[in-house]
């Protein structure tokens, strides 16, 4: 649930003039015996690094605990972002997250304060922050560079040799964060990084904070909450993380959800049929994908294109349907005008890995396999993948391998945090009802586990991270919360109040059309897997 593809050029501009500016070091906190909570730091030091779309960002770090345990042991570096508060009265930090685990959340801050009613925004100061491990905060992680550089081997095995090699592949990126990065793999989990958060709260000098999470920013909301609950002020969670599944399961759920997503991505293309000449039966349109598939599972287009890399490229559809024109039009260049360059420009936008992608699933892989316990014989993986595969073939062994590393992680898992919680204020969650990331069940069963909270509904809405993308309904609701701590009335069971989704997007001939820009920025900056 990570970054997993380039950002869009519009966004990667705002991390590129963010992350140029050096932050300064705030001094560090003092930590109590057994883990406890560090007292209020030093006032941080913050640092104009504005970037051209929010001037006003500053960035700061703070040293924490590699292990929350061990008061007298090794610190590591957290770097934040801030958009300040401008009205009289604050209502305190509002901490930020895109998910992952592995999200990079310093442009988030900018992103937020930016789309939140002026008169809302005005009232927090939106921190942003990267977690233990990722990106600008140090020591980070990259266990094996270019893990993902094309032409990887299909991800369905068609053969034993072919499941064998690709198990060790996966092997391989285990023992190379092992060897790489084996003193910090025991401390890169999720209740490690809630605790990083509470050293923030402390270096803020902040007694309670707001926190508003994407995605994997769920969980990590969830169990912060579970650890500090006397310390959470408000609670924001959009597009939830099944605390029941954590993460094989989860994972194995969202196989049946992409599949789900993508033949509504095939069906959008064939009632589109007079743009993209793929067929008007959504049937001939999927059958023109897997005819794509395996055309380039023999000849991998523009010599970067194989079977694995096409998933990479169709898959972000399945977490914004603002991707589709353009994913459209380069499946149809493919299949109706053999156009290869369509396709890896394509794949360049949307499924190739930098080194920032790197970033993000090293520490995808070290946080979840840290998390919680993963099947220890390889045949219970294979016998699950295989039965997802034969009712979602879209992505169902792509998800397995990007997961396979925990099969042979170098670190014990942990036990999950049980998140249920009944000592916080009342959480507003949102979910959308056809979410391919975090399916819908995860928002309804977190909602039941916080008691008190109010799940908002987008019904019909296939993205991943629905507020502050162009939803008014939605981020009324946000907004309202965010500015008195409103919630809906609540039904007691599901839904408690409900959002028509956005209108699915139209079709263009031209990949220069552009889809909304609050819906592709925010998109761009929560990534893939994510």
């Amino acid at each position: 649930m990570t970054k997993r593809a380039g950002i869009l050029v519009a966004v990667g501009a705002t991390v590129a003039g963010l992350v140029t500016a050096a932050p300064s070091t705030a001094s560090a906190p003092s930590t109590g015996a057994g883990g406890a909570v560090p007292r209020a730091a030093a006032s941080l030091k913050w640092k104009g690094c504005g970037t051209k779309a929010y001037p006003a960002l500053q960035c700061a770090t703070v040293r924490s605990l590699l292990d929350h345990d061990n008061p007298s042991g090794r610190r590591i570096t957290l770097a934040l972002s801030r958009i300040p508060h401008t009205a009289k009265t604050s209502q305190g930090p509002l901490l930020v997250n895109p998910g992952g685990p592995g999200g990079s959340g310093l442009s988030m801050a900018g992103f937020v304060a930016a789309s939140l009613p002026k008169a809302v925004a005005a009232q927090y100061d939106v921190i942003g922050f990267d977690p233990r491990g990722v990106g600008k905060s140090t020591p980070a992680l990259d266990c094996l560079p270019k893990y993902f550089a094309p032409v990887r081997p299909d991800s369905v095995p068609d053969s034993d040799e072919a499941e064998q090699t690709a198990r060790n592949r996966a092997a391989s990126f285990a023992t190379a964060c092992g060897e790489k990065h084996g003193d910090l793999l025991p401390y890169m989990d999720t209740v490690s990084a809630a605790k990083d958060l509470d050293v923030i709260r402390g270096a803020l000098g902040a007694k309670r904070i707001n926190y508003f999470g994407y995605s994997y920013g769920t969980y990590l909301g969830a169990v912060y909450a579970k650890l500090f609950p006397e310390r959470v002020r408000r609670l924001v969670l959009d597009s939830v993380v099944d605390p029941d599944g954590v993460w094989y399961e989860d994972n194995l759920g969202q196989d049946h959800a992409f599949d789900a997503r993508h033949k509504a991505f095939t069906a959008w293309v064939a009632k589109n049929d007079a743009t993209y000449g793929l067929g008007s039966d959504p049937a001939q349109v999927e059958s023109a994908w897997y005819w794509m598939r395996a055309e380039v599972k023999e000849h991998p287009a523009a010599g970067k294109v194989g079977p694995g890399e096409l998933e990479d490229t169709f898959m972000p559809g399945g977490y914004y349907d603002g991707y589709w024109p353009r994913l459209a039009e380069a499946f149809a260049a493919y299949v109706n005008d053999g156009d290869q360059d369509a396709l890896a420009t394509a794949y360049e936008d949307f499924g190739a890995v930098d080194r920032s992608g790197d970033n993000g699933y090293s520490v995808y892989t070290a946080v979840q396999c840290r998390d919680a316990g993963w099947p220890r014989t390889w045949s219970a993986w294979r016998d699950d993948t295989w039965d997802a595969h034969r009712k979602s073939p879209f992505m169902s062994w792509n998800n397995t391998w990007y997961n396979a590393p925990c099969a042979t992680w170098p670190v014990e898992p942990l036990e999950p945090l049980r998140v249920t919680n009944d000592s916080i204020p009342p959480a507003l969650l949102f979910q959308a009802t056809d979410d391919a990331a975090t399916p819908y069940e995860g928002g309804v069963t977190m909602s039941r586990r916080l008691k008190g909270s109010r799940l908002v509904v987008e019904q019909g809405g296939g993205n991943h991270g629905i507020t502050l993308s162009g939803n008014d309904c939605l981020d009324t609701y946000l907004a309202d919360y965010l500015t008195d701590g409103a919630l809906p009335k609540g039904g007691g069971s599901g839904a408690d109040a409900v959002c028509d989704a956005l209108p699915e997007p139209k079709a263009v001939a031209s990949t220069k059309a552009a889809a909304n820009t609050k819906g592709s920025t925010l998109h761009g900056l929560l990534g893939f897997r994510g």
